[in-house]
């Protein structure tokens, strides 16, 4: 049985007795003749179309995470009587049939794992549904009896059935050599500029989401067009301060269909990064309209299609009627910008870190600098401030934050999964994705512990200059922290050395600033900072925020929060449907973007050809 939960998602993993089998395959079966067994034993409770046999193949305590097979969503479903009650009404209509295992030699071929406190037989296998085919991840562990069940089982969709990417051996033809119908180039520029027909799907945002995503769409069939308010693909990258590198590795980073370069540099300069994601909408063929900003958007019940109004490049206005309407702006809002007492009476300089683009030696010369945050920007934002010749610069902490080294920590996040010697991307995709995020949060308590001990160091002198380590809700690291608050970290590149050296203060405040004076800050417990620069990196409300402010309050009040987690574990309006018929959320980091655009798609190419269950408003 589970523990009580100290916090929303906080789980004590269940012990199972020991997976004993040797080599003697004459004597005892082998991982894959237990996970055959097993699959062929779970085929048959399906194939009866009654849920509640499924005690004979899931733990009472188990997990099952579906991405878009068996539901339109997103979903993860704990306990064998929740699994039951979900699949109870649909299992006959469903229609899931497990297929095979992965072959020998393939990634997450059946085998054997052994964790601390916790071992199981674990395979890739295929499926089909009634209206698609997919993959699953299986985790088999023995009951009391010694009957082997799935304590977690993951299903995700790869394709809908007559609805098939053209990709690979269903690639288009490009083309012969007819002048009807005009050529490649004119009719790429008649599709680019809409003069002919109007996109299915109108995404807002260019940035690596809306890529990734119109990428997706286009390859299911379906007429998409991004919009963005920049003068170039790539400008939310290179409009960022100029010292901005991917705190990701590359090996984690690649985008939908198109990976990086094998000599392409582990972490990525923001400009480079800006110039791949140019280069990668001309080659992927996707239909940008630049420097267009939309200036409305309604909904209609009855045609179930929106009315937005679009202001492009060289004024003209254009007013199209897509069926799907996505928001990629980002997975943050609008900048969170707090004002204070005394504020005006300042006779410095203010502003919030997300319109900070670099600190020159003209502009941080002889300047005390005081940088309220500290998480990812904050740091980058103190250590930019230093290298530039600034007189003092400090940071003011509120809370704790996680530190973690990229050269340390960051590796030991995407060792043997997401490095050079990982499995393909794909198949690294779905193994990350297999597991529950309450289970991920878990198992994150002993990789963060082992990070914790690689970096010792790094802490021990973090801990004596004052600066205040969390290791987040339950010891769970960095990942529960980016999907439950999308920050209060910090990925080390440099400044923690900074910190730990005196290069750069530290001041701690529980409550911040209580006012501005004219030359500085006074904290809430009364210590003053001297400061002529006040930097905010105070992070960004939810993006929510971001439809308001774009698509106007009616729309806005009919969506859901974004970010965080619900109530059965997954992300909150993220990727899936979002309360409002016709409206999508697409954010996150380059990997998730990749990984869960194709879910995205998939939902919505459903909608599109009648499959996809939405709200009425």
């Amino acid at each position: 049985m589970l523990a009580a939960p100290l916090q929303p998602h906080d789980i004590t993993l269940p012990r199972f007795p020991p997976v004993q089998l040797t080599k003697d395959t004459s004597s005892q079966p082998s991982p894959r003749e237990i996970a055959q067994s097993w699959l062929d034993r779970f085929t048959a409770v399906l194939s009866s179309g009654d849920a509640s046999r499924l005690n004979a193949v899931l733990h009472e305590d188990s997990w099952w995470r579906d991405h878009v097979a068996l539901s339109f969503d997103l979903r993860t479903l704990h306990g064998l009587p929740a699994i039951t009650s979900f699949l109870s009404p649909i299992l006959s209509s469903v229609n899931l049939r497990p297929l095979s295992l992965a072959a020998e030699g393939q990634a997450y071929a059946p085998s054997i794992v052994k964790l601390p406190d916790l071992e199981w037989i674990q395979s890739i296998f295929t499926f089909e549904t009634s209206t698609g085919r997919g993959r699953g991840f299986l985790r088999l562990a023995q009951d009391e009896t010694g009957v082997w069940k799935a304590h977690m089982l993951y299903t995700a969709l790869d394709e809908l059935k007559g609805h098939e990417e053209t990709t690979g051996t269903r690639r288009s033809h490009g083309g012969q050599n007819s002048s009807l119908g005009g050529n490649w180039f004119e009719r790429r520029q008649r599709t680019y500029g809409f003069t002919e027909s109007e996109p299915t799907a109108l995404i807002i945002g260019a940035g690596q989401a809306g890529l990734n995503l119109a990428a997706r769409l286009q390859a299911l069939g379906v007429s998409t067009l991004i919009v963005d308010r920049q003068t170039r693909v790539g400008d939310n990258w290179r409009s960022r301060y100029r010292t901005l590198v991917t705190h990701d590795p590359v090996t984690y980073a690649h985008m939908s269909y198109l990976p990086f370069p094998s000599n392409w540099p582990l972490y990525t300069p923001k400009d480079k990064l800006g110039d791949w994601f140019e280069a990668y909408a001309s080659l992927m063929e996707l239909n940008i309209w630049l420097s267009s900003s939309v200036t409305s958007a309604k909904y209609s019940s009855s045609s179930k299609s929106w009315t937005v109004d679009i202001t492009k490049a060289d004024g003209s206005k254009r007013s199209l009627h897509p069926s799907q309407l996505i928001l990629a702006t980002g997975h943050s809002g609008e900048p969170r910008i707090p004002s204070f007492p005394g504020q005006d009476t300042f006779t410095g300089t203010i502003y919030h870190g997300s319109t900070h683009k670099d600190a020159t030696p003209e502009s941080a010369n002889g300047k005390k600098v005081l940088v309220v945050g500290t998480g990812n920007s904050g740091h980058d934002i103190a250590q930019n401030y230093h290298e530039a010749g600034a007189a003092a610069v400090t940071m003011l902490q509120r809370s704790g934050t996680y530190v973690l080294q990229a050269e340390k920590g960051g590796h030991m996040l995407h060792a043997g999964t997401y490095d050079e010697t990982g499995p393909p991307t794909e198949a690294a995709d779905l193994y990350s994705q297999s597991l529950p995020l309450p289970v991920q949060f878990a198992f994150g308590r002993n990789l963060t512990a082992s990070i914790a001990e690689a970096e010792k160091e790094n802490l021990e002198g973090l801990r004596k200059a004052g600066f205040a380590v969390d290791f987040g809700l339950d010891g769970s690291g960095l990942f529960r922290k980016y999907m439950t608050k999308g920050g209060g970290y910090y990925i080390d590149v440099g400044c923690s050395s900074l910190i730990t050296s005196g290069k750069i203060k530290l001041v701690r405040c529980e409550k911040g600033i209580a006012a501005f004076e004219p030359n500085g800050v006074r904290l809430a417990d009364g210590t003053f900072v001297d400061a002529d620069v006040v930097v905010l990196a105070t992070g960004y409300d939810n993006m929510r925020t971001s439809c308001r402010k774009i698509l106007g309050d009616e729309i806005a009040d009919n969506v859901t929060d974004v970010w965080d987690l619900d109530d059965e574990g997954e992300l909150n309006g993220m990727w899936r449907p979002s309360g409002h018929p016709g409206f999508w959320y697409m954010g996150g980091n380059l990997a998730l973007c990749r990984i869960y655009s194709k879910f995205l798609a998939l939902q919505i190419k459903a909608a599109e050809v009648g499959l996809g269950v939405e709200k009425e408003i």
